[in-house]
């Protein structure tokens, strides 16, 4: 056994810090050397001079900021490939989060962390699957990590959706979500739930769309909503971000009925108070029945926790004689809530 990992791992203000290697994860702020979990743009931050991440992650973060803000030099790094960096082997594990994301896995000195990033246990036709990995520290994101977050399964959601369209065939039903992982699987799970008309977006959403057909995810027809006869779009499913659904913009849309796919759509008062008449509990975060699980499957003697709800976690390891740390980074989160 190795030193443990809080002797070499710090929270400092720019994010969480691997002393030997000399890198950040997912680093709040410009930094020299970054390991980036996914390309959501509270964990991908511009202006970094060496990123390493996956391929996928390196792609979306150049087609959301540019190539150069990307990083000065991008290096990427293949599921199960480890790379040395100053004595710390670093390898990247799939976390089932969005297309890319992965975990971090570092062992130096023989001992382990594992930094997960945001991630889920449900399955996703757009991502590789969360793989769990025995570990003496694991660092856990905890959105959901109350006990009344428990995610329905998301073909369940689905089903309601294409329920509600058969029923009301004369109005177009419209639904918020995020651009970067969300909107690719709900169409995913639309095309495998038998969906084969076209799926109208907002064009917002369209850019993400095109690097996931770039990568060689298989939408299908993907027209602008924007251009689209207002006839074409009734008995149809528009997707739009969250800002979008409710504003002037939907208003075109033929008696729309508004959805909104998102873990916090569990809330009655959220979706309500967001004039969401369809709220569907689809989330790309584990619920508290997942973290529980998956830091029992990792059997780490140490957690740590970072952004949302700590307390509930850690006192919830506590009783298992787990040993939890908050870490408090601020400025995580979803950049909309309703990305979760």
């Amino acid at each position: 056994m190795g030193p443990h990992p809080a002797t070499w791992m710090r929270s400092l203000p720019q994010g969480l810090f691997c002393e030997p290697g000399g890198f950040f994860i997912d680093p709040l702020r410009a930094v020299d050397r970054a390991v980036i979990t996914h390309a959501h743009s509270d964990h991908a931050r511009p202006g970094h001079r060496h990123v390493l991440a996956t391929r996928e992650t390196l792609a979306l973060m150049r087609a959301r900021m540019g190539a150069e803000r990307a990083g000065e030099a991008q290096q990427a790094l293949g599921w199960g490939e480890v790379l040395g960096i100053n004595g710390v082997e670093v390898r990247l594990l799939p976390a089932g989060h969005v297309l890319g994301s992965a975990q971090v896995a570092m062992t130096y000195r023989g001992s382990r962390a594992v930094v997960s990033g945001d991630y889920k246990r449900q399955a996703d036709p757009t991502c590789r699957g969360f793989e769990p990995a025995p570990c003496d520290v694991f660092v856990t994101e905890a959105t959901f990590a109350l006990p009344v977050f428990r995610h329905p399964p998301a073909g369940q959601e689905i089903a309601r959706l294409l329920a509600s369209v058969a029923l009301f065939p004369e109005r177009t039903h419209v639904v918020g979500c995020y651009a970067l992982g969300k909107c690719q699987r709900l169409i995913a799970l639309l095309r495998e739930a038998g969906w084969d008309r076209p799926i109208y977006l907002h064009g917002a959403l369209a850019a993400m769309c095109e690097v996931y057909s770039a990568l060689g995810q298989r939408l299908g027809e993907l027209p602008a909503a924007t251009v689209a006869a207002k006839g074409a779009l009734v008995g149809a499913i528009v997707l739009a971000p969250p800002g979008a659904v409710a504003d002037r913009w939907a208003r075109r849309l033929a008696d729309p009925v508004v959805a909104m796919a998102s873990g916090w759509m569990r809330v009655r008062q959220r979706a309500k108070s967001r004039g969401v008449e369809l709220p569907l509990v689809i989330s790309d975060h584990a619920d508290w029945d997942e973290l529980n699980a998956t830091i029992d499957e990792v059997g780490a003697p140490e957690v740590w926790v970072t952004h949302g709800q700590e307390d509930a976690l850690i006192h919830a390891v506590a009783a298992r004689g787990i040993k939890g740390r908050a870490l408090r980074l601020v400025g995580y989160g979803e950049e909309d809530e309703a990305g979760a």
